[in-house]
């Protein structure tokens, strides 16, 4: 099929979808080329300071300044090394997973769950192997929202499999208490419960106890989106035929053998869609730890907006702040594309 035969095929193979293709035409056309204009070719990228940038572009000079702290936070400059070697790391382990041919797949995912979250907090936080001890109030920026939302996974997965388990459960108490979990934190707004646990949690702590402000974020956050995800697991585990357990029945497995080998592995690969969206709405969510003063990257960016010498680059801001966070959650969704062909998602 040649191009011309392709255009007319696709896009003007009827009058109506003869108008509504000129109508996209027309709002692109309207759309596209002031905003290319305005952040490439009229942008300022050069520059010591705020005289050096053009009133009809952009000014990327702020976020050239600010980048490291867009990066980093109050991270000290000298230690930052320690979050490269996090983020590296961490590259390390997920890079193999995503091979389809890796042997040994589900022992190395397991291994990443239980060595990187110490080791990452080791290289973070300090205070071993002769590494300087620095503060989670330096932490922030891009850094933090990753931190958050990597860690904040890691617990709402585990809790969210158990929860989904426990509300199919035979035995009355655990399932009421599932339910009673899963229904009373979806049923809280998660800048409610971020506020909360901060800001209540150390009341009702016995004297002298303290809790990390940044621990009682991340746990509040945990807890509402594993109520989330809990329910797009079991989704999947009802969409399991009724088969597969009898077939696991007749071959004389126990509950805690048939669910793990048979039934949970079947419900997780068919919500794979449903737990990267949670997933990417979890990324997203950390921005609302700005509430209790905890700067992620969308909260160090509004910060640094408040420097007199950058006062009035608001554009160049949030836009710098929303073309990370879509370049990482995009690519969490075409992740999640190339996993499910790869399973064959959807395929009985």
């Amino acid at each position: 099929m040649t191009w011309l035969a392709w255009i007319r095929k696709n896009l003007f193979a009827t009058p109506l979808d003869a108008v509504v293709t000129l109508i996209c035409f027309w709002a692109l056309w309207r759309i596209v080329p002031p905003i290319v204009e305005w952040s490439l070719i009229d942008a300022t990228w050069v520059g010591e300071g705020r005289d050096a940038c053009r009133a009809d572009g952009a000014c990327w000079v702020f976020v050239r300044a600010r980048f490291g702290q867009f990066i980093y936070g109050f991270y000290p400059e000298e230690l930052r090394w320690r979050v490269d070697a996090a983020a590296l790391l961490l590259a390390a382990a997920v890079a193999p997973l995503m091979w389809p041919g890796m042997a040994a797949k589900g022992w190395w995912a397991l291994g990443t769950f239980l060595l990187y979250p110490p080791i990452c907090l080791v290289l973070l936080v300090g205070g071993v192997l002769d590494l300087p001890v620095v503060e989670t109030r330096l932490w922030g920026g891009l850094m933090l929202t990753t931190f958050m939302a990597v860690f904040g996974g890691l617990v709402a997965v585990p809790l969210a499999i158990a929860l989904a388990l426990g509300r199919q459960a035979s035995l009355p108490t655990i399932r009421v208490v599932s339910i009673t979990f899963i229904e009373f934190w979806r049923g809280v707004p998660i800048i409610t419960v971020i506020f909360l646990a901060s800001v209540l949690l150390p009341l009702i702590l016995p004297a002298g106890v303290s809790v990390d402000k940044l621990v009682r974020a991340l746990v509040g956050l945990a807890l509402v989106v594993s109520a989330y995800m809990a329910e797009v697991i079991r989704g999947g585990l009802q969409a399991v035929p009724k088969g597969q357990y009898e077939a696991a029945a007749a071959l004389g497995l126990g509950y805690w053998q048939s669910t793990g080998m048979i039934v949970l592995p079947q419900a997780l690969r068919m919500v794979i869609p449903g737990l990267v969206n949670e997933f990417i709405a979890l990324f997203k969510n950390t921005t609302l730890v700005l509430i209790v003063s905890l700067f992620d990257l969308l909260g160090i960016v509004h910060a640094a907006l408040a420097d007199p010498k950058w006062v009035g680059l608001t554009a160049e801001a949030y836009t710098f702040a929303g073309v990370v966070f879509w370049l990482i959650c995009f690519s969490l969704s075409r992740y999640s594309l190339r996993l499910e062909r790869t399973l064959n998602v959807g395929q009985r």
